[in-house]
């Protein structure tokens, strides 16, 4: 095992605030699993996630995109269909994020 002989508190706290605010904002993680189970319509998305409103998801999928997290792809047809995908950092990030929320399912659990 690596001895770590100094930790910067700052930097810890910047990184793992910036990860936190990505995916701790109402919706977002929502959003990000829906897409990432195979949701890619917006209709989908907002089927998938219970309570998503119309206008809170075109915010949230422009805050991840403009994130790297999700990509947009319109399709020229009549009407006009959007369609959402993850990118690798999206799938990164949502793998990240599964012992993070298994943990917080057993600390809900235990209190």
């Amino acid at each position: 095992m690596t001895q770590i002989h100094h930790i910067d508190d700052d930097l810890c706290r910047r990184y793992l605030a910036t990860s936190v605010e990505l995916v701790g904002k109402r919706w977002s993680s929502g959003i990000l699993l829906a897409i990432g189970t195979g949701a890619t319509r917006f209709s989908e998305i907002t089927a998938a996630v219970t309570g998503l409103s119309d206008r809170l998801l075109a915010q949230r999928a422009k805050e991840l995109e403009q994130a790297g997290l999700v990509h947009r792809e319109v399709i020229a047809t009549t009407p006009v269909q959007v369609r959402y995908t993850l990118t690798a950092s999206g799938r990164d990030l949502l793998e990240a994020m599964q012992p993070l929320a298994h943990w917080g399912e057993r600390w809900n659990r235990a209190h």
